[in-house]
């Protein structure tokens, strides 16, 4: 055959699609809790080039990550710091790890200098110590439980710059030299924070989502001091997350109307719970959300290393992620609608907010209907998985043509082969 027909053949010929990198397409429609960025990893980039009309198409995977020329890959400008100031004054703090250090030292050093001139006699025992607040959960209780306070925020807007710190130290110094960058990350902070979430709700008598301690001796006023510090880093790592999506400082990703969406949700299901005293219920929320991300996260880093493990993996946080953000989800759905008047009704008969009163019977609502929404959004992702998966998986079975270099998915910047055909 001649070399003009070996490349008609080619250009009527569709390139063949491995299943694994089916899979690729399929994990990158579901949305981890970060945004993507400019400059990230090529697997970030692959779902957008999806058609914008509302039938989504299964596409060849990307390419797993290539390294740049001599070992050496550039940093992208977005992370460069343009001095501490101008990062300051224009928010790239929150993506300059340098930077971001540099301000949470701020009440750190402040909160030793005050210690240091009571220590030396320049200040009396006992003198109020403002920074302390930004570093410790106050409203320490008589029992060595604590409860909610004002303080409370200023903890956490402290603690939003611990977390823009921590994820772009891990995310660029550590993670991104292996091309794992922000699946990397998320598998990270997800692991971390799901296993304190469960090791939380382990010391709980909500433990394995025994629902009806959700209402049982409510209020719940007093918590232990493990509870109160990872409910407040849990609303200080989503409050970072919202401000670095709603600001925009990245990337958007195509999904960002769903994102904002959730992120709106469980920043009102953080803020109530904790206001209410439900954060029993809270903290179930937390665990079936964190955990099901990391084996999310977890099956995106395997397909980077191991095409041919990633099927596998990929079906066992299916797996997970239908046992934990929906048959647990709907569970903790069921115990609001049914076991809801558990409460004694003196504690859920009036809504006086200066009385620290806060359950009257319609807000019985305002906890149902934000779980409901939260659901509603999983559902979605859940459905545009499926769909993409079963679409590649019966439409485009795997091919054993291992010679065939159509059967390779193209290096990013390069032209595939069909398309340099059809541009002759």
């Amino acid at each position: 055959m001649s070399s003009s027909g070996k490349s008609t053949a080619r250009a009527s010929k569709p390139a063949n699609r491995r299943r694994s990198s089916s899979v690729t397409q399929a994990l990158n429609q579901i949305p981890l809790n970060q945004v993507q960025h400019a400059g990230g990893h090529p697997a970030a980039n692959a779902h957008s080039t999806l058609d914008s009309t509302s039938e989504v198409q299964p596409l060849s995977g990307a390419s797993r990550p290539k390294g740049a020329k001599n070992g050496k890959s550039e940093m992208p400008a977005i992370y460069r710091s343009k001095g501490f100031w101008d990062d300051l004054q224009s928010g790239r703090w929150m993506l300059v790890p340098a930077s971001a250090f540099k301000l949470m030292l701020v009440p750190f050093i402040l909160y030793a200098n005050h210690e240091l001139l009571i220590h030396f006699g320049l200040l009396a025992p006992g003198t109020f110590n403002l920074w302390a607040h930004f570093i410790f959960p106050q409203n320490k209780l008589p029992d060595g439980r604590y409860g909610k306070s004002w303080w409370d925020f200023a903890f956490c807007a402290n603690y939003i710059i611990f977390w823009s710190f921590v994820r772009q130290t891990v995310t660029i110094h550590v993670l991104r030299p292996m091309a794992k960058s922000l699946e990397g990350y998320t598998v990270f902070y997800m692991a971390v924070l799901g296993s304190c979430g469960i090791y939380v709700m382990h010391g709980l008598p909500t433990w394995w989502y025994k629902t009806e301690y959700f209402w049982l001796n409510y209020p719940i006023e007093a918590m232990s001091l493990r509870l109160k510090i990872y409910y407040l880093m849990q609303a200080a790592y989503w409050l970072q997350q919202t401000i670095i999506l709603a600001a925009r400082i990245e990337k958007p990703r195509k999904d960002f109307k769903e994102l904002v969406a959730h992120h709106i949700v469980t920043l009102w299901l953080i803020g109530w719970s904790y206001n209410v005293y439900l954060t029993y219920i809270g903290v179930s929320v937390f665990v079936t959300m964190d955990v099901s991300d990391v084996f999310l996260a977890l099956a995106k880093c395997v397909n980077y290393v191991s095409e041919a493990a990633s099927p596998p993996v990929f079906a066992v946080f299916v797996a997970v992620w239908t046992y934990l953000r929906h048959y647990l989800n709907l569970w903790i759905l069921w115990s609001v609608w049914y076991e809801f008047d558990l409460i004694a009704p003196e504690n859920r008969s009036a809504f006086k907010p200066l009385d620290d009163k806060w359950l009257a019977p319609w807000m019985k609502w305002q906890i149902f209907v934000p779980i409901l929404v939260l659901q509603f959004i999983n559902l979605f992702w859940y459905f545009l998985i499926w769909r993409i998966l079963i679409r590649a998986l019966l439409k485009n079975p795997l091919s054993d043509d291992r010679s065939d270099d159509e059967d390779e998915d193209p290096i990013e910047g390069e032209e595939s082969t069909t398309e340099k055909v059809q541009a002759k």
